[in-house]
Protein backbone atom coordinates (compact mmCIF):
# COMPACT_ATOMS: atom_id res chain seq x y z
CA UNK A 1 0.00 0.00 0.00
CA UNK A 2 1.36 3.52 -0.70
CA UNK A 3 2.02 5.61 1.81
CA UNK A 4 0.70 8.72 -0.11
CA UNK A 5 -1.83 7.84 -1.17
CA UNK A 6 -4.09 6.22 1.65
CA UNK A 7 -1.59 7.63 4.85
CA UNK A 8 -4.69 6.52 7.03
CA UNK A 9 -5.01 2.45 6.11
CA UNK A 10 -1.48 2.85 5.72
CA UNK A 11 -1.01 3.20 9.11
CA UNK A 12 -3.20 0.63 10.17
CA UNK A 13 -1.63 -2.28 7.98
CA UNK A 14 1.40 -1.72 9.22
CA UNK A 15 0.71 -1.27 12.90
CA UNK A 16 -0.48 -4.39 12.59
CA UNK A 17 0.71 -6.52 10.11
CA UNK A 18 4.37 -6.35 11.90
CA UNK A 19 3.51 -7.11 14.92
CA UNK A 20 3.55 -3.72 17.55
CA UNK A 21 -0.33 -4.34 17.96
CA UNK A 22 -3.59 -6.07 18.09
CA UNK A 23 -6.63 -4.79 17.98
CA UNK A 24 -9.01 -7.69 18.43
CA UNK A 25 -9.28 -7.56 22.73
CA UNK A 26 -12.83 -7.44 22.83
CA UNK A 27 -12.89 -3.80 24.52
CA UNK A 28 -12.30 -1.04 21.87
CA UNK A 29 -9.46 1.12 22.47
CA UNK A 30 -8.16 -1.60 25.13
CA UNK A 31 -5.29 -3.24 22.48
CA UNK A 32 -2.77 -6.01 23.29
CA UNK A 33 0.97 -5.26 23.21
CA UNK A 34 2.42 -8.10 20.85
CA UNK A 35 5.93 -9.31 21.63
CA UNK A 36 7.65 -6.85 18.42
CA UNK A 37 5.35 -3.74 19.84
CA UNK A 38 6.52 -4.19 23.70
CA UNK A 39 9.92 -4.65 23.19
CA UNK A 40 9.60 -1.45 20.85
CA UNK A 41 7.88 0.64 23.56
CA UNK A 42 10.45 -1.09 26.85
CA UNK A 43 13.00 0.07 24.67
CA UNK A 44 11.51 4.14 24.59
CA UNK A 45 10.44 3.61 28.17
CA UNK A 46 14.35 2.58 28.73
CA UNK A 47 15.12 6.38 27.28
CA UNK A 48 13.16 8.39 29.36
CA UNK A 49 14.49 6.59 32.82
CA UNK A 50 17.48 7.44 31.06
CA UNK A 51 16.78 11.02 30.97
CA UNK A 52 14.72 11.26 34.26
CA UNK A 53 17.20 9.20 36.29
CA UNK A 54 20.48 10.94 34.89
CA UNK A 55 18.67 14.38 36.21
CA UNK A 56 17.80 13.53 39.83
CA UNK A 57 14.20 12.17 39.04
CA UNK A 58 12.91 8.96 41.31
CA UNK A 59 10.99 6.44 39.74
CA UNK A 60 7.28 5.67 41.59
CA UNK A 61 4.32 4.06 41.24
CA UNK A 62 1.03 5.17 42.42
CA UNK A 63 -2.06 3.00 42.47
CA UNK A 64 -4.55 2.71 39.68
CA UNK A 65 -7.76 3.74 41.54
CA UNK A 66 -8.75 7.20 42.82
CA UNK A 67 -11.39 8.00 45.27
CA UNK A 68 -13.83 10.34 44.07
CA UNK A 69 -13.68 12.67 46.80
CA UNK A 70 -9.75 13.37 45.77
CA UNK A 71 -10.76 13.82 42.59
CA UNK A 72 -13.27 16.69 43.27
CA UNK A 73 -11.07 18.81 45.32
CA UNK A 74 -9.92 19.91 42.17
CA UNK A 75 -12.83 21.14 40.32
CA UNK A 76 -10.83 22.57 37.37
CA UNK A 77 -9.21 19.15 36.83
CA UNK A 78 -12.65 17.24 37.38
CA UNK A 79 -14.21 19.13 34.69
CA UNK A 80 -11.53 18.39 32.09
CA UNK A 81 -11.67 14.69 32.49
CA UNK A 82 -15.28 13.84 34.24
CA UNK A 83 -16.65 13.25 30.81
CA UNK A 84 -13.71 10.67 29.96
CA UNK A 85 -13.42 8.84 33.41
CA UNK A 86 -14.02 5.13 34.13
CA UNK A 87 -15.77 4.14 37.62
CA UNK A 88 -15.93 1.71 39.53
CA UNK A 89 -18.83 1.44 41.82
CA UNK A 90 -18.91 -1.87 43.31
CA UNK A 91 -16.44 -4.37 44.76
CA UNK A 92 -18.24 -8.09 44.32
CA UNK A 93 -21.97 -7.47 45.24
CA UNK A 94 -21.42 -4.60 47.61
CA UNK A 95 -21.87 -0.92 46.64
CA UNK A 96 -18.70 0.81 47.22
CA UNK A 97 -19.35 4.02 49.50
CA UNK A 98 -17.35 6.42 47.41
CA UNK A 99 -16.91 5.19 43.95
CA UNK A 100 -13.52 4.57 42.50
CA UNK A 101 -12.33 5.94 39.09
CA UNK A 102 -9.39 4.11 36.78
CA UNK A 103 -6.74 7.20 36.53
CA UNK A 104 -7.40 9.39 34.07
CA UNK A 105 -3.85 11.11 35.17
CA UNK A 106 -2.60 10.90 38.39
CA UNK A 107 -2.88 14.47 39.44
CA UNK A 108 -5.30 13.86 42.40
CA UNK A 109 -3.75 10.43 43.35
CA UNK A 110 -0.44 11.54 44.36
CA UNK A 111 -1.10 15.00 45.37
CA UNK A 112 -2.56 14.12 48.61
CA UNK A 113 0.62 11.85 49.54
CA UNK A 114 2.99 15.20 48.66
CA UNK A 115 0.79 16.70 50.95
CA UNK A 116 2.42 14.22 53.52
CA UNK A 117 5.79 13.72 52.21
CA UNK A 118 6.62 17.80 52.13
CA UNK A 119 6.42 19.23 55.50
CA UNK A 120 9.70 21.85 54.59
CA UNK A 121 12.23 23.46 52.75
CA UNK A 122 14.55 21.13 52.82
CA UNK A 123 12.09 18.44 51.47
CA UNK A 124 12.08 20.68 47.83
CA UNK A 125 12.52 20.14 45.28
CA UNK A 126 10.64 16.59 44.84
CA UNK A 127 10.94 15.22 41.44
CA UNK A 128 9.17 11.97 40.41
CA UNK A 129 8.02 9.89 38.01
CA UNK A 130 5.92 6.91 36.75
CA UNK A 131 5.39 4.52 34.16
CA UNK A 132 1.87 3.15 34.31
CA UNK A 133 -1.56 2.69 32.25
CA UNK A 134 -3.88 5.46 32.36
CA UNK A 135 -7.55 5.25 31.27
CA UNK A 136 -9.55 7.51 29.90
CA UNK A 137 -13.42 6.59 27.46
CA UNK A 138 -11.82 8.56 24.14
CA UNK A 139 -15.35 9.05 22.08
CA UNK A 140 -13.48 9.54 18.58
CA UNK A 141 -12.35 6.76 16.55
CA UNK A 142 -9.58 5.05 17.88
CA UNK A 143 -6.15 4.61 16.42
CA UNK A 144 -3.66 2.10 17.62
CA UNK A 145 -0.92 4.19 19.73
CA UNK A 146 -2.85 7.79 18.81
CA UNK A 147 -5.80 7.38 20.03
CA UNK A 148 -6.88 4.90 22.56
CA UNK A 149 -8.52 4.28 25.84
CA UNK A 150 -6.04 2.17 27.54
CA UNK A 151 -2.58 4.28 27.47
CA UNK A 152 0.72 3.60 28.19
CA UNK A 153 2.19 6.46 29.80
CA UNK A 154 4.75 8.54 31.28
CA UNK A 155 4.18 11.12 33.66
CA UNK A 156 7.41 13.56 35.63
CA UNK A 157 6.11 15.15 38.36
CA UNK A 158 7.84 18.17 40.47
CA UNK A 159 7.53 20.09 43.62
CA UNK A 160 9.39 24.01 44.26
CA UNK A 161 9.61 26.16 46.66
CA UNK A 162 9.34 29.00 43.80
CA UNK A 163 8.18 29.76 40.85
CA UNK A 164 11.67 30.55 39.18
CA UNK A 165 12.82 27.52 40.33
CA UNK A 166 9.91 25.69 38.78
CA UNK A 167 10.40 27.86 34.98
CA UNK A 168 14.06 26.41 35.54
CA UNK A 169 12.30 22.92 35.49
CA UNK A 170 10.26 23.52 32.74
CA UNK A 171 13.25 24.11 30.71
CA UNK A 172 14.88 20.92 32.01
CA UNK A 173 11.95 18.90 30.79
CA UNK A 174 12.69 20.72 27.16
CA UNK A 175 16.11 19.53 27.29
CA UNK A 176 14.88 15.51 28.16
CA UNK A 177 12.61 15.89 25.28
CA UNK A 178 15.31 17.02 22.83
CA UNK A 179 17.19 13.77 24.27
CA UNK A 180 14.36 11.28 23.88
CA UNK A 181 13.47 12.94 20.67
CA UNK A 182 17.28 12.38 19.24
CA UNK A 183 16.80 8.69 20.30
CA UNK A 184 13.79 8.38 17.93
CA UNK A 185 14.94 10.12 15.30
CA UNK A 186 12.24 12.72 15.44
CA UNK A 187 11.78 16.52 15.05
CA UNK A 188 9.26 18.19 16.83
CA UNK A 189 7.99 21.94 17.81
CA UNK A 190 7.01 23.37 21.11
CA UNK A 191 3.66 25.46 21.40
CA UNK A 192 2.24 27.37 24.29
CA UNK A 193 -1.61 26.33 24.13
CA UNK A 194 -3.84 28.80 23.91
CA UNK A 195 -5.80 29.27 27.21
CA UNK A 196 -8.87 27.55 26.31
CA UNK A 197 -6.72 24.61 25.10
CA UNK A 198 -4.48 24.17 27.86
CA UNK A 199 -4.38 21.53 30.54
CA UNK A 200 -7.16 21.54 32.67
CA UNK A 201 -5.88 23.15 36.06
CA UNK A 202 -2.37 24.80 34.38
CA UNK A 203 -0.89 28.15 34.31
CA UNK A 204 0.10 27.21 31.29
CA UNK A 205 0.77 24.39 29.14
CA UNK A 206 3.78 23.58 26.24
CA UNK A 207 2.86 21.00 23.98
CA UNK A 208 4.94 18.60 21.78
CA UNK A 209 3.90 18.48 18.37
CA UNK A 210 5.08 17.01 15.54
CA UNK A 211 3.82 17.31 12.03
CA UNK A 212 2.81 13.56 10.07
CA UNK A 213 3.30 13.24 6.64
CA UNK A 214 -0.59 13.76 5.83
CA UNK A 215 0.42 17.37 7.31
CA UNK A 216 -1.69 16.93 10.40
CA UNK A 217 -0.46 17.22 13.61
CA UNK A 218 0.16 14.69 16.26
CA UNK A 219 0.62 15.91 20.48
CA UNK A 220 3.35 13.38 21.96
CA UNK A 221 3.90 14.87 25.01
CA UNK A 222 3.53 18.08 26.94
CA UNK A 223 4.92 20.55 29.63
CA UNK A 224 2.35 22.04 32.32
CA UNK A 225 3.21 25.15 34.73
CA UNK A 226 0.89 24.62 37.26
CA UNK A 227 2.12 27.53 39.94
CA UNK A 228 -0.09 26.46 42.90
CA UNK A 229 -3.43 25.54 41.85
CA UNK A 230 -3.20 22.67 42.52
CA UNK A 231 -1.03 22.61 45.86
CA UNK A 232 -3.49 24.83 47.85
CA UNK A 233 -7.10 22.68 47.42
CA UNK A 234 -4.42 19.27 48.13
CA UNK A 235 -3.06 21.19 51.17
CA UNK A 236 0.72 20.83 49.42
CA UNK A 237 2.52 23.32 52.05
CA UNK A 238 6.23 23.69 53.11
CA UNK A 239 7.76 25.96 56.17
CA UNK A 240 10.40 28.46 55.45
CA UNK A 241 13.62 29.01 57.51
CA UNK A 242 11.26 31.77 58.99
CA UNK A 243 8.48 29.20 59.96
CA UNK A 244 6.05 30.41 57.60
CA UNK A 245 3.87 28.28 55.16
CA UNK A 246 3.62 28.70 51.93
CA UNK A 247 2.04 26.11 48.97
CA UNK A 248 4.70 24.74 46.65
CA UNK A 249 4.68 25.69 43.07
CA UNK A 250 4.22 22.24 40.55
CA UNK A 251 4.78 21.37 37.40
CA UNK A 252 4.39 17.90 35.08
CA UNK A 253 5.33 16.58 32.20
CA UNK A 254 3.54 13.93 30.45
CA UNK A 255 4.73 11.90 27.40
CA UNK A 256 2.93 8.43 25.59
CA UNK A 257 2.64 5.76 23.64
CA UNK A 258 1.88 8.35 20.80
CA UNK A 259 5.71 8.31 20.15
CA UNK A 260 5.63 5.35 19.13
CA UNK A 261 2.64 6.18 16.45
CA UNK A 262 4.85 8.96 15.59
CA UNK A 263 7.44 6.86 14.72
CA UNK A 264 5.88 4.48 12.44
CA UNK A 265 4.42 7.36 10.75
CA UNK A 266 7.35 9.50 9.98
CA UNK A 267 9.56 7.03 9.18
CA UNK A 268 8.08 4.37 7.66
CA UNK A 269 7.60 3.95 3.80
CA UNK A 270 5.97 2.05 1.44
CA UNK A 271 7.74 -1.31 2.48
CA UNK A 272 6.58 -0.89 6.26
CA UNK A 273 7.95 -0.25 9.29
CA UNK A 274 11.31 1.74 9.65
CA UNK A 275 12.99 1.50 12.48
CA UNK A 276 15.57 3.77 14.48
CA UNK A 277 18.35 1.96 15.46
CA UNK A 278 18.13 3.07 19.20
CA UNK A 279 14.76 1.49 19.65
CA UNK A 280 14.49 -1.12 17.20
CA UNK A 281 13.77 -4.76 18.70
CA UNK A 282 16.30 -6.17 16.10
CA UNK A 283 19.09 -3.74 14.99
CA UNK A 284 20.76 -6.36 12.79
CA UNK A 285 19.43 -9.25 11.69
CA UNK A 286 21.88 -12.05 9.99
CA UNK A 287 20.65 -13.78 7.27
CA UNK A 288 22.69 -16.83 5.88
CA UNK A 289 22.64 -17.44 1.87
CA UNK A 290 23.25 -20.78 1.34
CA UNK A 291 24.20 -22.71 -1.90
CA UNK A 292 24.50 -26.57 -2.29
CA UNK A 293 27.33 -28.56 -0.40
CA UNK A 294 27.64 -25.42 1.62
CA UNK A 295 24.69 -24.91 3.51
CA UNK A 296 26.65 -25.77 7.01
CA UNK A 297 29.74 -24.09 6.56
CA UNK A 298 28.10 -20.70 5.50
CA UNK A 299 25.53 -21.23 8.37
CA UNK A 300 27.92 -21.41 10.77
CA UNK A 301 29.68 -18.43 9.60
CA UNK A 302 26.50 -16.67 10.23
CA UNK A 303 25.94 -17.95 13.67
CA UNK A 304 29.65 -16.71 14.68
CA UNK A 305 29.00 -13.03 12.81
CA UNK A 306 25.76 -13.65 15.28
CA UNK A 307 27.10 -14.33 18.15
CA UNK A 308 29.90 -11.48 18.00
CA UNK A 309 27.42 -8.90 17.43
CA UNK A 310 25.32 -10.23 20.05
CA UNK A 311 28.27 -10.07 22.70
CA UNK A 312 29.29 -6.48 21.53
CA UNK A 313 25.85 -5.46 22.61
CA UNK A 314 24.19 -5.15 19.21
CA UNK A 315 20.40 -6.55 19.02
CA UNK A 316 20.85 -9.16 16.59
CA UNK A 317 19.16 -11.82 15.20
CA UNK A 318 20.17 -15.07 13.53
CA UNK A 319 17.34 -16.36 10.44
CA UNK A 320 18.35 -19.73 10.43
CA UNK A 321 14.69 -20.68 9.19
CA UNK A 322 14.73 -22.86 6.18
CA UNK A 323 12.74 -20.77 3.64
CA UNK A 324 14.10 -18.44 0.83
CA UNK A 325 16.24 -15.61 1.89
CA UNK A 326 14.26 -13.17 -0.06
CA UNK A 327 11.22 -14.30 1.79
CA UNK A 328 13.48 -13.83 4.81
CA UNK A 329 14.88 -10.26 3.39
CA UNK A 330 10.90 -9.11 2.57
CA UNK A 331 9.57 -9.80 5.94
CA UNK A 332 12.74 -8.40 7.83
CA UNK A 333 12.31 -5.27 5.91
CA UNK A 334 8.68 -4.95 6.47
CA UNK A 335 9.92 -5.00 10.60
CA UNK A 336 11.72 -2.09 9.58
CA UNK A 337 15.02 -3.83 10.68
CA UNK A 338 18.09 -1.18 10.43
CA UNK A 339 20.51 -3.34 9.36
CA UNK A 340 20.58 -6.48 6.92
CA UNK A 341 23.84 -8.86 7.29
CA UNK A 342 24.33 -11.24 4.59
CA UNK A 343 26.58 -14.09 4.84
CA UNK A 344 27.24 -16.29 1.77
CA UNK A 345 30.01 -18.53 0.12
CA UNK A 346 32.11 -15.70 -0.71
CA UNK A 347 31.37 -13.55 2.74
CA UNK A 348 32.35 -16.90 4.60
CA UNK A 349 35.16 -17.76 2.46
CA UNK A 350 36.82 -14.31 2.72
CA UNK A 351 35.65 -13.46 6.11
CA UNK A 352 33.88 -10.39 5.52
CA UNK A 353 29.71 -9.42 5.52
CA UNK A 354 27.53 -7.68 3.23
CA UNK A 355 25.73 -4.93 5.13
CA UNK A 356 22.36 -3.82 3.56
CA UNK A 357 20.94 -0.76 5.60
CA UNK A 358 17.03 -0.54 5.35
CA UNK A 359 16.80 3.40 4.94
CA UNK A 360 18.55 3.53 1.67
CA UNK A 361 19.23 -0.01 0.65
CA UNK A 362 22.62 0.84 0.12
CA UNK A 363 24.88 -1.92 0.15
CA UNK A 364 28.39 -1.91 2.27
CA UNK A 365 31.22 -4.66 3.01
CA UNK A 366 32.44 -5.11 6.22
CA UNK A 367 35.46 -7.35 7.43
CA UNK A 368 35.63 -9.44 9.67
CA UNK A 369 38.24 -8.02 12.00
CA UNK A 370 35.97 -4.69 12.83
CA UNK A 371 32.20 -6.38 12.21
CA UNK A 372 31.60 -4.68 15.45
CA UNK A 373 32.62 -1.33 15.18
CA UNK A 374 31.62 -1.45 11.78
CA UNK A 375 28.01 -2.73 12.63
CA UNK A 376 27.89 0.12 15.14
CA UNK A 377 28.89 2.86 12.90
CA UNK A 378 26.47 1.93 10.36
CA UNK A 379 23.50 1.87 12.88
CA UNK A 380 24.68 5.24 13.88
CA UNK A 381 24.60 6.60 10.49
CA UNK A 382 21.31 5.52 10.06
CA UNK A 383 20.04 7.26 13.10
CA UNK A 384 21.96 10.51 11.93
CA UNK A 385 20.49 9.58 8.34
CA UNK A 386 16.79 9.32 10.18
CA UNK A 387 17.23 12.62 11.96
CA UNK A 388 18.08 14.66 8.44
CA UNK A 389 15.79 13.12 6.55
CA UNK A 390 12.73 13.67 8.79
CA UNK A 391 13.69 17.05 9.73
CA UNK A 392 14.16 18.23 5.68
CA UNK A 393 9.92 16.28 4.77
CA UNK A 394 8.88 18.34 7.95
CA UNK A 395 10.28 21.24 6.62
CA UNK A 396 8.40 21.13 3.53
CA UNK A 397 5.30 21.12 5.55
CA UNK A 398 5.76 24.64 6.61
CA UNK A 399 4.49 27.55 4.98
CA UNK A 400 2.99 31.03 5.73
CA UNK A 401 -0.66 31.72 5.41
CA UNK A 402 -1.28 35.51 4.75
CA UNK A 403 -5.39 34.66 4.46
CA UNK A 404 -7.79 32.51 6.03
CA UNK A 405 -8.19 30.79 2.05
CA UNK A 406 -4.07 30.07 2.36
CA UNK A 407 -4.88 27.57 5.30
CA UNK A 408 -4.22 24.05 4.24
CA UNK A 409 -2.65 20.79 5.68
CA UNK A 410 0.90 21.36 7.45
CA UNK A 411 2.11 23.74 9.49
CA UNK A 412 0.57 27.33 8.67
CA UNK A 413 1.76 30.28 10.44
CA UNK A 414 -0.40 32.83 10.61
CA UNK A 415 -0.40 36.52 12.56
CA UNK A 416 -2.98 36.33 15.23
CA UNK A 417 -4.44 39.08 17.90
CA UNK A 418 -4.87 36.43 20.52
CA UNK A 419 -8.53 36.33 20.92
CA UNK A 420 -10.13 33.53 22.15
CA UNK A 421 -13.02 34.59 19.12
CA UNK A 422 -10.74 34.43 16.63
CA UNK A 423 -8.54 31.74 17.59
CA UNK A 424 -11.86 29.56 17.54
CA UNK A 425 -13.67 31.14 14.61
CA UNK A 426 -9.79 29.89 12.52
CA UNK A 427 -11.34 26.51 13.44
CA UNK A 428 -15.01 27.23 12.57
CA UNK A 429 -13.65 28.75 9.30
CA UNK A 430 -10.83 26.17 8.20
CA UNK A 431 -11.44 23.01 10.06
CA UNK A 432 -7.11 23.56 11.32
CA UNK A 433 -6.93 24.58 14.74
CA UNK A 434 -4.49 27.28 16.21
CA UNK A 435 -1.46 25.05 17.81
CA UNK A 436 -0.32 27.90 20.09
CA UNK A 437 2.15 30.26 19.94
CA UNK A 438 5.86 28.86 18.64
CA UNK A 439 8.81 28.52 21.04
CA UNK A 440 11.32 31.55 20.66
CA UNK A 441 11.28 35.22 19.99
CA UNK A 442 8.46 37.01 18.12
CA UNK A 443 9.60 39.42 15.87
CA UNK A 444 7.93 41.73 13.11
CA UNK A 445 4.34 42.57 13.13
CA UNK A 446 1.09 42.09 10.84
CA UNK A 447 -2.58 41.52 10.69
CA UNK A 448 -4.95 39.32 12.26
CA UNK A 449 -5.88 36.78 9.87
CA UNK A 450 -9.37 36.87 11.34
CA UNK A 451 -10.18 40.19 12.23
CA UNK A 452 -7.41 42.21 10.44
CA UNK A 453 -6.54 43.80 13.60
CA UNK A 454 -2.27 44.75 14.43
CA UNK A 455 -0.43 42.57 16.31
CA UNK A 456 2.60 41.13 17.27
CA UNK A 457 1.92 37.59 17.71
CA UNK A 458 2.65 34.47 15.50
CA UNK A 459 0.69 31.41 15.99
CA UNK A 460 1.12 27.44 14.13
CA UNK A 461 -2.31 26.15 12.76
CA UNK A 462 -2.50 23.06 11.60
CA UNK A 463 -5.37 19.90 11.87
CA UNK A 464 -4.39 17.80 14.75
CA UNK A 465 -4.68 13.93 14.55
Amino acid sequence: MKKEENFSDWYNEVVEENGLTDKRYPIKGMNVWPPYGWKTMLLIDAIVRREFDSRGHDEVNFPLLIPEDQFEKEKEHIKGFDSQVFWVTKAGDNELDIRLLLRPTSETAMYPLFATWIRSHADLPLRIYQIVNTFRYETKQTRAFIRVREIHFIEGHTCHATFEDAERQINEDIEIMRDIAKGLCLPFRIHTRPDWDKFPGAFYTKAIDTLLPDGRTLQIASIHQYRSNFAVPYGIYFEEEDGTRKPVFQTTFGLSERMLGAVVAVHGDDMGLVMPPPIAPVQAVVVPVPVKGEAGSIGGEAEKVWKRLSAAGVRARLDSRDIRPGNKYYEWERKGVPLRIEVGRREAAEKFVTAVRRDSGEKSRIDGASLEDGVKELLDEISDSLRRRAAEKEKLLEKEAAALADIGPGLNMVWWCGSEECGKGIDEKTGSSILGIPEGKQEGSGRCIVCGKETGTRAAVSRPM
